[in-house]
């Protein structure tokens, strides 16, 4: 027993990434997974500078500091004299809270303060050394947003106890004067990927994009972060031209790409997953070379664009490429085009008012959260007009933007019936047999599979279903003949039924 304590000696920041959080500690591993994408020429070089525009345990710059006492023994062969001249002249820090300056101080100098005689930097004149923090409050504008982040005034605005949450790297229009207009060949980092918006449920807002962009400005040599991938084909709004410009950066030279957020971070959950990707500033060529990721293990490889044809999404499985441009070249309308907003007929998630479990004169069925009972029609304002016609609906809420595990249930629903926002719904449709022959065509695996390449979170509202090609509904579908009518080979469709769950 004493044997097995004496050699059990985990790495600390191994501990610190296990520990829930919305500033999510990175793991070692994955730490020196993103600097192996990095050209091995410039761990031998005393001149290559680093940047983590957003330290939290200091282990990005701790495994760089590593990698450059190796490969600059030659040149320094002196360690003090090497060590001195790495943490002075070549590794640089930012933290994000006054805590985190600490703990990367303590993780890179050994020391939370860098000129303390614990230090193993003997240089610094400072306690700070290079591995800055400045305490920043948000700028509030007229709409109680702050202006560099966007968060709001109402749930960020505190007293000096508290953390602001207001990140020194993104709350300033010259991120190169925080280091005096230095030039940094490589920036690296896991940034902090939301902020609370006082939204119902909890909602966040995204601001990882944030670092991105902001580091870009400083046109360093190469970028390498991690963040989540819902940037990939959904996520708030505020991604929507940060996709726009991702997919059509040629400078992006690599993404490893993980569905499971817990491959990277064990213990924490991020719907969608997550990516780590390379920016490289002097790359020319359109082609980026795509891993995809399962149980720790490289499942696919592609050098490919990460624009396709007119699409405004990165299509994270390499294998749907080909069977996307088959489909697409047939011109057809989207199914997209038949899927309404989730409040069609006005009435919320949260809505019981039942008259009646039964019908009565002048009722209509509601189609509700885990319920369903009888109104009076004449409460319905919105969309009328669909009430007294076949339909189609669909949960809004399913899975967790996993097409391995997710499952779409339609439910056909008949005249003289609405939904509430739990259901998206489809149609309407001309007859019975129409609406029976569409659900059909919905629990086809090949429908799945089209849904499942944009649904990367458990929401599947209209923009989840753009791939999907429209049919005619005068007669019901099967996946043979429509891998016939898209001319799929045995491979892609092994594929296709591999990716998502068996059909009914």
């Amino acid at each position: 027993m004493s044997l097995t304590y004496k050699s059990y000696n985990p790495d600390v920041l191994n501990c610190l990434a296990n520990l829930s959080s919305d500033e999510v500690f990175t793991p070692p591993k994955v730490v020196n997974d993103m600097l192996d994408m990095l050209p091995i020429d410039l761990w031998c070089n005393p001149n290559t500078t680093f940047l983590d525009p957003v330290s939290k345990s200091g282990i990005f710059l701790r495994e760089i500091t590593k990698r450059l006492i190796k490969g600059l023994e030659s040149e320094i062969p002196e360690l003090e004299e090497r060590l001195n001249h790495i943490l002075t002249k070549q590794v640089f820090g930012i933290a994000i809270t006054e805590l985190t300056s600490l703990m990367s101080r303590r993780t890179l100098y050994c020391s939370k303060q860098a000129n303390s005689h614990y230090s193993i930097c003997t240089a610094f004149k400072d306690k700070e050394g290079n591995i800055k923090y400045k305490n920043i409050e948000h700028t509030w504008d007229s709409k109680g947003k702050c202006a560099y982040c966007g968060a709001s005034e109402k749930l960020y605005e505190r007293g000096e106890e508290l953390e602001y949450h207001a990140y020194q790297f993104i709350h300033t229009e010259h991120p190169e004067e925080i280091y005096n207009k230095m030039k940094f060949d490589v920036i690296i980092g896991n940034p902090p990927y939301q902020l609370d918006d006082g939204g119902a449920q909890a909602s966040a807002m995204p601001i990882y994009q944030q670092f991105v962009e902001q580091s870009i400005k400083l046109k360093p040599r190469y970028i390498t972060m991690i963040i989540p991938s819902r940037w990939f084909t959904g996520g708030r709004s505020l991604l929507d031209e940060f996709r726009k410009k991702m997919i059509e950066d040629y400078r992006i030279a690599q993404i490893h790409d993980f569905e499971n957020a817990s491959e990277c971070f064990p213990n924490v959950e991020i719907k969608g997953g997550v990516n780590y990707f390379l920016w490289d500033r002097d790359k020319t060529t359109n082609k980026c070379d795509f891993y995809s990721y399962q149980n720790g293990q490289i499942t696919s490889q592609m050098c490919r664009p990460l624009k396709v044809g007119n699409t405004d999404v990165l299509i994270r499985q390499n294998e749907a490429i080909n069977i996307l441009s088959k489909i697409l070249k047939h011109k057809e309308k989207s199914f997209a085009d038949t899927v309404h907003s989730a409040i069609f007929f006005g009435l919320r998630t949260f809505f019981k008012d039942y008259k009646s479990s039964e019908p009565y004169k002048g009722s209509i069925k509601v189609y509700g959260n885990k319920s369903s009972g009888y109104v009076d029609r004449r409460i319905i304002n919105k969309n009328k007009d669909s009430i007294d016609k076949w339909k189609v609906i669909i949960p809004e809420a399913v899975g967790i933007g996993d097409m391995r595990k997710d499952v779409l249930k339609p439910i056909l629903s008949e005249p003289g019936s609405v939904n509430t926002e739990t259901y998206v719904m489809n149609g309407p449709y001309k007859s019975a047999e129409e609406a029976k022959n569409a659900i059909t065509y919905i629990k086809t695996a090949f429908f799945h599979f089209l849904v499942g390449i944009l649904k990367n979170t458990q929401h599947t509202t209209q923009k989840v279903y753009r791939f999907v090609p429209m049919q005619d509904f005068s007669k019901p579908w099967t996946d043979k003949e429509l891998y016939k009518k898209y001319n799929l080979t045995s491979d892609e469709i092994n594929y296709i039924e591999s990716m998502v769950r068996p059909m009914e």
